[in-house]
C-alpha cells in the first residue's frame, strides 16, 4: 500500500536512441491521390517525424510535466501512476480523470490547474499505459481496472468524491459507478459511444442530428475498425513493430488523433497542437508500452461480461457531446446510465480536455455542483 513520489526522468541514452532511429527511418511509399483514405500519408508522415527530431523537445516537456506531483502505488499486483493535485480549497471535491487510448495522463494538462480550484484533481495512467506500464499479467479488463482506480482513491483517503473521463476512459468511469456507487457521487463523460439495441423502437423517430450519429458510428463500425481488430486479437504481434520504430508507433497513434478529434479539423496539429500529440507519442515510445496498451482491446474483446447486459448506472451522470464528431444519443444514454445533465458544444472531439478544455471545464464544473 506504499505510495511513492515519482518523477519522469527518461535517460540521455534512450533519447539519443529515437533520434538515431528517426534518422535512419525506412521510409514505405505511397499510392499517389490516396490522401488520408489508406493511412497517415507519407509526406504529412516525414514532417512529423522531422520535427519530433529535429524541434521537439523533451527535456522542457517532461519540466513541465514534473511540476505535477506525481506518484506510484501498487494495486492487485500492478504499478499505478498518477498525478495527485490537492486544491487550496479545503471543501474541494476529489476528482478522478481517466484517458483514452491512445492518449495518456498528459492529455489532462491544460484542465488540472484550473479545476484544482474547485477539486483535489487526480489523473490515473491506465495500467498498461506509459508510466503505468508494462502489465505485469493477463487478465486487466474494464472491470479490474475500475476496481484498481476505486483502491486507488480509498488509499489516497478519498472516501466520496467524482470521476472523470472520455472514450474508454468513460466506460472505466461508468463501471466505477456501478462497483463503488456510495463512493462516486457523479459520473462526468465525453466521447461517450452509445449503441442501439435490437429492438425496432430504437430507430424510431431519430432526429436529424441522432441519425448523423449513427450514421457516424456505422462509418466507424465498417471503415476505421482496423487498429481494434488487430489490438483485439492479436496485439503482441503488433508490439514488435510499434516497439522497435518511433515512426511505427509515431503514425499508429497519428492516426487515431486525426480520426477522432474534432472533424473541422484538417489535422490533429491543428485540433491539439503538434507538441502535445508528440507528448503523448513520446510516453507511449520511452515506456515502450504500444503492446501492453494495447491488450485492453483484447481483454475487452475476450471478456464475457464486458459486453453482457448490464444494470442500469445509478449514479448521476453527465455527458458532453460534440456536434462534428461525437456517436452519443441521449436516448441510448438515458437508457444505459442516470443521465443528470447532457450538454451539446459545436467544438471539439474526443480529446476534449486538450481541444476545448474550458469547455470541459466549465461543463465539470457546472455538473459537480448540481450533484455535491
Amino acid at each position: 500500500m506504499t505510495i511513492r513520489p515519482f518523477t519522469i526522468d527518461i535517460a540521455q541514452a534512450e533519447l539519443d536512441d529515437l533520434h538515431d532511429r528517426l534518422a535512419r527511418t525506412r521510409w514505405s511509399g505511397e499510392i499517389p491521390g490516396t490522401g488520408w483514405d489508406r493511412g497517415v500519408p507519407v509526406n504529412y508522415l516525414r514532417e512529423l517525424a522531422d520535427y519530433w527530431d529535429h524541434k521537439y523537445d523533451w527535456r522542457a516537456v517532461e519540466s513541465k510535466l514534473n511540476v505535477f506531483p506525481q506518484f506510484t502505488t501498487e494495486v492487485d499486483g500492478q504499478n499505478i501512476h498518477f498525478v495527485h493535485v490537492r486544491s487550496a480549497n479545503i471543501n474541494a471535491l476529489p476528482l478522478l480523470l481517466i484517458h483514452d487510448w491512445p492518449g495518456s495522463f498528459t492529455q489532462f494538462t491544460e484542465v488540472i490547474e484550473p479545476l484544482s480550484e474547485d477539486f483535489h484533481v487526480i489523473v490515473t495512467s491506465t495500467p498498461g499505459v506509459g508510466f503505468s506500464g508494462p502489465l505485469a499479467e493477463a487478465g486487466w479488463n474494464t472491470g479490474r481496472i475500475a476496481r484498481a482506480f476505486v483502491e486507488l482513491m480509498a488509499r489516497l483517503g478519498y472516501q466520496r468524491y467524482g470521476v472523470q473521463g472520455n472514450g474508454g476512459g468513460a466506460w472505466i468511469a461508468a463501471e466505477m459507478g456501478r462497483q463503488a456507487p456510495d463512493d462516486v457521487i457523479g459520473v462526468h463523460l465525453n466521447g461517450l459511444i452509445t449503441f442501439p439495441s435490437d429492438d425496432p423502437a430504437d430507430f424510431a423517430d431519430l432526429t436529424e442530428v441522432e441519425q448523423e450519429r449513427l450514421a457516424r458510428l456505422q462509418t466507424f463500425r465498417d471503415d476505421k475498425m482496423g487498429f481494434a481488430a488487430i489490438q483485439s486479437t492479436r496485439p503482441q504481434t503488433l508490439a514488435y513493430g510499434l516497439h522497435d520504430s518511433p515512426v511505427g508507433q509515431l503514425a499508429w497513434i497519428t492516426e487515431k488523433f486525426k480520426e477522432w478529434t474534432d472533424a473541422a479539423r484538417e489535422l490533429p496539429d491543428d485540433a491539439i497542437g503538434r507538441d502535445n500529440l508528440l507528448t503523448d507519442i513520446s510516453v507511449y515510445w520511452f515506456t515502450g508500452t504500444a503492446g501492453s496498451s494495447a491488450n485492453l482491446y483484447y481483454e475487452s474483446a475476450h471478456d464475457p461480461a464486458a459486453w453482457a447486459p448490464k444494470p442500469r448506472g445509478t449514479v448521476p451522470t453527465g455527458v458532453i457531446a460534440t456536434s462534428t464528431t461525437d456517436v452519443a444519443i441521449r436516448r441510448f444514454a438515458e437508457r444505459d446510465h442516470n443521465v443528470t445533465r447532457w450538454t451539446e458544444v459545436e467544438r471539439g472531439g474526443n480529446f476534449l480536455a486538450l481541444e476545448q478544455p474550458q469547455s470541459l471545464i466549465d461543463d465539470v464544473r457546472a455538473f459537480f455542483a448540481t450533484v455535491r
